[in-house]
């Protein structure tokens, strides 16, 4: 698994596939947003999305870490975020998260710590965006 369309759509569906497409968007664009700053993040988008402990819908602990690598072409969801990757990368879109680099589902029981004194830069779906640097 080296190809970065690939590895990028499999990252939007496992991040957001419950979404819709707005939702998997903004992922991509989180995505992206981390490829643009680089450093720790990575420098492009195989080291961003499979940097560990970053996404977990690539966690080995994750539940559903093995429907991420066994989904393919017939998961509709999956062809979306395939052509959402595809669209992203070639920088055809909007950034629908005004510059965000973390996110996180207001779902959650607790926020995460690193959310605390941030202020919000979008709202789509389940998810809240940030920029933390």
């Amino acid at each position: 698994m080296n190809d970065p369309i690939d590895i990028f759509a499999r990252t939007i569906w496992g991040e957001a596939r419950g979404e819709g497409n707005m939702g998997m968007v903004a992922v991509a664009c989180v995505i992206m947003n981390r490829v643009k700053h680089g450093g720790w993040w990575g420098n492009d988008v195989l080291s961003v999305c499979q940097k560990p402990f970053q996404f977990s819908c690539w966690n080995e602990n994750d539940p559903n870490r093995e429907k991420l690598i066994a989904v393919d072409g017939t998961d509709t969801q999956f062809v979306e975020a395939t052509a959402i990757a595809v669209r992203v990368s070639a920088g055809d879109y909007t950034d629908l998260t005004n510059g965000a680099d973390s996110y996180y589902d207001r779902r959650m029981a607790t926020p995460p710590i690193w959310a605390a004194n941030l202020v919000p830069t979008a709202s789509i779906g389940h998810h809240i965006f940030y920029q933390t640097v």
